[in-house]
C-alpha cells in the first residue's frame, strides 16, 4: 500500500504524488537547457524540489540527447569555508552520482586534479575534463546550492562561472543550481576578502530564476483522490475544502496532515470511517504540538531578524512596514509569507505556529484549568475570561511583553498566550493579521453540546483618539462578526502611549450598535 510522503523525495511505487514533472513548467526547462543555459529552480523546503530534480534527470538519460548527473552538495556544509574540504567532498560526491548513471571517469580522475588544480580550480578543471571525454553534451544539476556558505560557496559559483565559456563541449550544457533562496539574493561573507559578495555578481551568467510552487487546489484533491481510489476510504467535502484552506497547498502540510488522519488517527483502523474536518483538525494541532521537524525548523527562522522585520509588523497589524524590500524576499523564499499581496503569512497553520512559537514558554507557565471560565452549561464565559486577561495584563505585562523578541506585537502575543488554554480546553482560535490591517482579528470557535459558539476578539492599538480608535474598532469588529457568524464581539484597546497611568488606560464598556449587536470593549 502506498502512503502520503513527509520526508524526502517522493518514489511513485510507494508514495501517493503528483508526479513531479507535471509541477515544472517542462517547456521553459527544456528550452533553457536546449539553449545551453545556466539557470536557478528554487522553492521553500519540503516542496519537491529534489523529486523535480530526480525525475528530470532520470528524463533526460532515458533520451539520447544529454548525459544527465544529479549531485547533493550539501555534505560540504559540515566543512564550512574549509574550501578544499568543501571541494573534495563535492567531486568525491560528484563521481558518486556519475558512476551510479553507468559513468566512472570522474572516480579516476578527481584525486590528482584536485591535488594538482588546488581547491579553486579543481572542479572546474573536473568539469571540463569530464565534458571532453562526454559522448553526449552534460547537464548538471546541483541541489542544496546554497547549503554552502562563504567562500566556499564563493568558488564553486566562480568556477562554475570560469568554464561557462567552453560549454558544451568543455563544459556541461546547461547546469541548475537548486535551493531554497535565488542565487541573487545571496549575501556571501567571503573571510578571504573580508567582504560581502552579492551572489548575482558572483554568478552573473544565470539566465532565469525558476521557482516551483505549491500544489494547487486541484492538485490536492487529485492527491488525496489517490488514498480513495486505493483504499476505499472517502474524505467528506468539508474535509478537502478544509485541508486545501489551512495548508493552500504547502504539500508538507498537505501530506502531514493527511498522513495523520489516515495512518494513525481513528481512519486508520477502519478505512469504512470517513476523513472528517474534525479529524483534520485534530491532526493539525497534534502536529503543532509535537513540533514536527518541518513546522519547527521554519520557526526557528522567527529569531532572525530580517524574518522579525517583516513577520512583527503583520502580528501587531502595524498600518507601515519598516522592512525593505529584500527582508520581504528572503522570508517568502522560506515559505512563511505568501507570494502575492496582500501581505501575509503563507497559510493559516503558519499562522498559527508564528505565535504559539513565539510565545511557547509564557504557555507554559499559564495554569491550564478550565473550570473558571467555562460556564453550567458548558459555554464560554468570555467577559470573565476578559476581565482576568484584564488584571493578568496590569499587573505583569510590561514584564512578559519586555521577553518577547517581537516587542512591537507583544501585547497581542500575550493575549494569545493567555487565551491558548481555549485551544487546550478543546476550542481553537483562528487568526487573521496583515499588515496595513491596522488590527489583530481572533475568532474562538467554542463546541457547547451539539452545537458550536463562535466569539471574535478584535485587537486595536490605539491611534489618534480613544474615541476615534473605538468608532473604527466597532465597525471592524461588526464587519468581522457578519463574516463569521458569531455571536459576540470583544475589542480590545491596547493603549501603548509612555506615561499613561494604569488607571487612565483600563475600562470596560459595552456599546450597542446600530443594527442590535452588542460589542463589549475593554481598555488595556
Amino acid at each position: 500500500m502506498r502512503f502520503f510522503n513527509t520526508s524526502g523525495p517522493v518514489v511513485a511505487a510507494d508514495h501517493y504524488c503528483i508526479p513531479p514533472l507535471e509541477r515544472l513548467n517542462l517547456t521553459e526547462v527544456r528550452r533553457l537547457i536546449r539553449d545551453k543555459r545556466y539557470f536557478v529552480l528554487h522553492a521553500p523546503r519540503q516542496t519537491g524540489k529534489t523529486s523535480a530534480l530526480l525525475a528530470l534527470r532520470d528524463l533526460l538519460n532515458a533520451e539520447d540527447d544529454y548525459h544527465c548527473v544529479y549531485v547533493n552538495v550539501e555534505g560540504g556544509q559540515t566543512a564550512r569555508e574549509d574550501v578544499e574540504q568543501v571541494m573534495r567532498t563535492i567531486l568525491d560526491e560528484l563521481a558518486s552520482r556519475a558512476r551510479s548513471t553507468g559513468d566512472e571517469f570522474l572516480d579516476e580522475v578527481w584525486p590528482g586534479i584536485l591535488a594538482r588544480s588546488g581547491p579553486h580550480g579543481a572542479l572546474r578543471e573536473a568539469l571540463t575534463r569530464w565534458a571532453e571525454a562526454a559522448p553526449k553534451p552534460l547537464v548538471l544539476l546541483i541541489d542544496e546550492i546554497d547549503a554552502l556558505i562563504g567562500d566556499s560557496l564563493l568558488s564553486v559559483l566562480r568556477q562554475l562561472r570560469a568554464g561557462y565559456d567552453r560549454r558544451p563541449d568543455s563544459f556541461p550544457q546547461s547546469v541548475i543550481l537548486c535551493g531554497v533562496r535565488d542565487v541573487r539574493d545571496y549575501r556571501i561573507h567571503s573571510s578571504s576578502a573580508n567582504a560581502i559578495i552579492a551572489g548575482g555578481s558572483a554568478f552573473n551568467i544565470k539566465a532565469r530564476s525558476l521557482r516551483l510552487g505549491d500544489f494547487s487546489q486541484d492538485e490536492v484533491i487529485a492527491l488525496l483522490g489517490q488514498h480513495t481510489e486505493e483504499t476505499g476510504q472517502q474524505f467528506t467535502p468539508n474535509a478537502l475544502e478544509l485541508i486545501w484552506r489551512q495548508t493552500q497547498g504547502q504539500p508538507w502540510l498537505v501530506n502531514a496532515l493527511s498522513d495523520e488522519t489516515c495512518f494513525y488517527g481513528e481512519g486508520a483502523q477502519n478505512r469504512d470511517i470517513p476523513i472528517t474536518a474534525d479529524a483534520i483538525r485534530n491532526a493539525q494541532e497534534q502536529l503543532i504540538q509535537r513540533r514536527e521537524m518541518h513546522l519547527d525548523q521554519l520557526a526557528d527562522k522567527l529569531k532572525e531578524d530580517r524574518v522579525r522585520r517583516v513577520i512583527e509588523p503583520l502580528l501587531s497589524g502595524a498600518e507601515v512596514r519598516h522592512f525593505i524590500d529584500r527582508d520581504l524576499e528572503y522570508v517568502r523564499d522560506l515559505g512563511l509569507m505568501a507570494q502575492k499581496r496582500p501581505l501575509r503569512i503563507a497559510n493559516p497553520i503558519y499562522a498559527e505556529v508564528v505565535p504559539r512559537e513565539l510565545t511557547w514558554v509564557v504557555q507554559e507557565e499559564f495554569e491550564q484549568e478550565t473550570a473558571w471560565y467555562v460556564n453550567a452549561d458548558g459555554s464560554l464565559n468570555v467577559v470573565k475570561l476578559m476581565t482576568a486577561f484584564q488584571t493578568f495584563f496590569r499587573e505583569h505585562s510590561e514584564h512578559w511583553v519586555k521577553r518577547f523578541q517581537y516587542q512591537e506585537a507583544g501585547p497581542q502575543l500575550l493575549l494569545q498566550a493567555f487565551l491558548q488554554r481555549i485551544v487546550n480546553s478543546g476550542g481553537r482560535i483562528e487568526r487573521e493579521y496583515g499588515l496595513g490591517r491596522m488590527r489583530t482579528d481572533l475568532l474562538i470557535v467554542w463546541p457547547q453540546g451539539d452545537q458550536t459558539r463562535k466569539i471574535v476578539i478584535e485587537c486595536k492599538i490605539l491611534h489618534k483618539s480613544l474615541e476615534q480608535t473605538i468608532t473604527d474598532g466597532l465597525d471592524q469588529t461588526a464587519e468581522y462578526m457578519d463574516r463569521c457568524d458569531a455571536e459576540t464581539g470583544h475589542l480590545i484597546i491596547f493603549d501603548r502611549r509612555e506615561g499613561r497611568r494604569w488607571a487612565d488606560k483600563i475600562f470596560h464598556d459595552r456599546r450597542t450598535l446600530s443594527n442590535g449587536v452588542d460589542i463589549d470593549i475593554w481598555g488595556m
